[in-house]
């Protein structure tokens, strides 16, 4: 199968599969997810939806969050992992948006990229999540499938990014970047397959004899 007939497979099978993409981690606002963005770093979803409503019932603005300190902010969120580092950027980032921003959440990927805990992926999610904008965040997981499915050969997010938006229309970036996540998740994790057992892995490489191994983000 050529590399334009397994983007067009994927596609439509992603379409069939999850028409709908609802944005996997619970939130309000802009200001809410990007907090919660922050904190799925090497983190589960799932754990992020358990801590944030306590965390945004002390504070779920800019405002009312500097004004938290950020030892309590730490307790709150410690079970995400890396808690030190994650506490004290969003108390820090609260500030800035309060200071520089009016306490509104920038609509510009720059902006957001120049503000503490926030990597291009957390501002990509937000961009196009929270406000709209074509973005296609790229993850380790979302790194691993390309490779598999023959969609590129990065050897890091930043190049996967690059090969997956020259292949898909723009329109499909926003969806896709759920659909793929939401799809290996339920059927192309890193335990559930190894490039030979899901669908699209058996579609767009029937005869793959050999556990595929991606290079590492």
């Amino acid at each position: 199968m050529l590399k334009k007939q397994r983007v067009e497979f994927i596609l439509n099978k992603l379409n069939e599969l999850y028409p709908e993409q609802p944005i996997p981690l619970s939130h309000k606002d802009s200001y809410t997810l990007l907090v919660a963005v922050l904190l799925s770093a090497q983190c589960t979803d799932e754990r992020v939806n358990q801590v944030t409503p306590a965390l945004f019932g002390k504070a779920d603005n800019p405002f009312d969050m500097c004004r938290v300190p950020v030892e309590t902010i730490y307790n709150i969120i410690r079970p995400c992992g890396l808690a030190p580092k994650k506490s004290k950027a969003i108390s820090t980032l609260s500030q800035i948006l309060v200071d520089q921003y009016q306490g509104v959440v920038p609509e510009d990927m720059w902006a957001l990229e120049q503000l503490p805990g926030v990597g291009h992926k957390t501002a990509s999610v937000v961009m196009s999540q929270a406000f709209g904008h074509p973005a296609f965040p790229v993850d380790t997981h979302i790194h691993r499938l390309a490779q598999r499915w023959g969609l590129s050969k990065g050897k890091n997010v930043v190049q996967t990014e690059k090969d997956l938006k020259r292949l898909f229309p723009k329109e499909n970036w926003n969806s896709l970047h759920l659909q793929i996540i939401y799809y290996g998740r339920e059927y192309c994790s890193a335990r559930g397959c190894d490039g030979r057992r899901c669908e699209i892995c058996t579609t767009c490489y029937p005869n793959r004899t050999k556990a595929f191994i991606a290079n590492k983000a």
